[in-house]
């Protein structure tokens, strides 16, 4: 059977690393899409090859991920070092955090532009071609705050939650057609990230989860891993919710 070809956003974050970790384990063949902005792909790699990784197993594309010309250059450089892509996972994302009554339009839109409307142009590239194949898997990754809300991200909340919505419409779309759509909501995850917040802001994060810890970043990329497996082949339209019971949908 060939290789199958799993292409993820905003590889190179602490959430990213670890998916391309767990589905380079499960046999995939990695394409790692980055902003240029934070070009640290030397690094990574050599991150990767001391994680016990072959950097030749991972294939890397620059891109930013809310311009659709860009999302277009960066699956035709997937396809012409890997072939098909059979797994997106749009995972990339980020934050402008600021109360609505002094967020500005420029924080609005980056956050929209990057965390919502580069599912289109991602998926956009895709979801046709896995349909005609009769097989394919597009991941989104969502948040506890898109599912629940959170002060101070009504921008992050807003972006979150239409990814659900996004995930739902599309599944709907390509039932038939052997392709799965399904959403991801972590909870606080445990990237360097987060580990570097102040430790009396962080331990009321803790105390806030009921399980009383933050998600390990493979946790993560294990979720991603069992619904790219043929065995969730029956799983779309879903949102898996890992947060440690933090939120109940």
């Amino acid at each position: 059977m060939t290789q199958r070809v799993a292409l993820v956003t905003g590889a190179m974050g602490g959430i990213g690393t670890a998916i391309c970790q767990e589905l380079s384990r499960a046999g995939y063949k990695m394409v790692a899409a980055y902003h240029p902005q934070f070009d640290n792909k030397d690094q990574w790699l050599q991150e990767m090859t001391a994680a016990g990784f072959k950097a030749q197993d991972f294939v890397c594309v620059a891109g930013d991920v809310s311009l659709l010309e860009d999302c277009q250059r960066m699956v035709a450089e997937a396809e012409a070092a890997c072939g098909q892509v059979d797994i997106l996972i749009n995972n990339a994302g980020i934050t402008r955090d600021r109360m609505f009554a002094k967020m500005e339009r420029e924080g609005w839109d980056a956050v929209i532009s990057t965390n919502l409307t580069s599912l289109f142009n991602m998926s956009k590239q895709v979801s046709a071609k896995m349909a005609g194949r009769g097989w394919g898997r597009i991941i989104n990754i969502s948040s506890v705050n898109g599912v629940k809300g959170q002060a101070g991200q009504t921008n992050y909340s807003a972006a979150k939650a239409g990814i659900i919505g996004f995930t739902k419409a599309l599944a709907a779309e390509l039932a038939s057609k052997g392709v799965t759509v399904n959403a991801i909501a972590p909870g606080y995850v445990a990237t360097k990230m987060v580990m570097a917040i102040k430790p009396e802001i962080l331990q009321t994060i803790v105390d806030s989860v009921p399980m009383k810890r933050l998600a390990k970043p493979e946790e993560i990329g294990y979720a991603c891993a069992f619904l790219a497996n043929d065995m969730s082949g029956f799983t779309t339209g879903a949102t898996l919710n890992i947060n440690g019971g933090l939120y109940y949908q």
